[in-house]
């Protein structure tokens, strides 16, 4: 593809990722702004697939319940309401993972800082295409995830934080080459976490404008059977 027309499709998928964002703001979404406990601990399907549509195409997960159940549920929810539109591919680090999680919007953020997520074994391996939580410590997972673009075996038994492993949620059933297709080449200078966590994506846009976002995700199909 001609580099010309890639940044003018980023650009345009950038808009729309922006438009849905503010769509979402100005509609207070409760679900996303003012959880309740009803919503925190509703039960996800025990699997379902979810069309995550990027800048760069559209990559289709299927999330399994049994590997995570508060990991899944807790993606089920924010994959439901959008949580993640308008969020940046902030870190692509080739033979290793992508990397998102940050809304692009700082209050939304917080308010799903103050939920974490219980800490849970690992119990399926982070091969390629895998999708899990990050985290950086004792219930650190909130809503930052990673995909593996290799198999990162080593994640599943890795201490950090004082913690072990890092428990996948789901895989990627179709679509990994879009995640392969990322901008990567500010992984040498990757943006600063306390600055996306401050600023938002006005950091990012201003910083690293090449970077691919989220434009949306949409689950597709849900069972109860894993």
């Amino acid at each position: 593809m001609h580099p010309g027309s890639r940044r003018a499709r980023r650009r345009a998928a950038t808009v729309s990722a922006l438009a849905a964002l503010a769509v979402a703001a100005c509609g207070r979404n409760a679900a996303l702004y003012e959880p309740t406990p009803e919503m925190l601990t509703a039960r996800a399907p025990d699997s379902f697939l979810v069309d995550v549509e990027t800048s760069e195409g559209t990559f289709t997960v299927k999330m399994r319940r049994h590997w995570s159940p508060a990991g899944v549920d807790r993606a089920w929810h924010l994959m439901e309401h959008d949580f993640y539109a308008g969020a940046r591919i902030y870190r692509m680090v080739d033979g290793f993972v992508a990397q998102w999680g940050f809304s692009g919007e700082p209050l939304r953020d917080s308010i799903w800082r103050e939920h974490p997520l219980p800490d849970e074994p690992t119990v399926a391996s982070n091969l390629r295409g895998v999708v899990s939580f990050a985290r950086a410590g004792p219930e650190t997972r909130s809503y930052q995830l990673f995909v593996n673009l290799v198999d990162n075996v080593r994640l599943d038994d890795l201490m950090s934080g004082g913690v072990e492993g890092y428990p996948p949620i789901g895989e990627i059933e179709s679509g990994v080459e879009v995640v392969d297709g990322f901008y990567g080449a500010y992984a040498d200078h990757s943006p600063s976490q306390d600055s996306i966590r401050l600023l938002g994506n006005d950091y990012l846009r201003r910083a690293y404008p090449q970077l691919d976002s989220i434009i949306g995700t949409r689950v597709v199909l849900s069972w109860p059977s894993p």
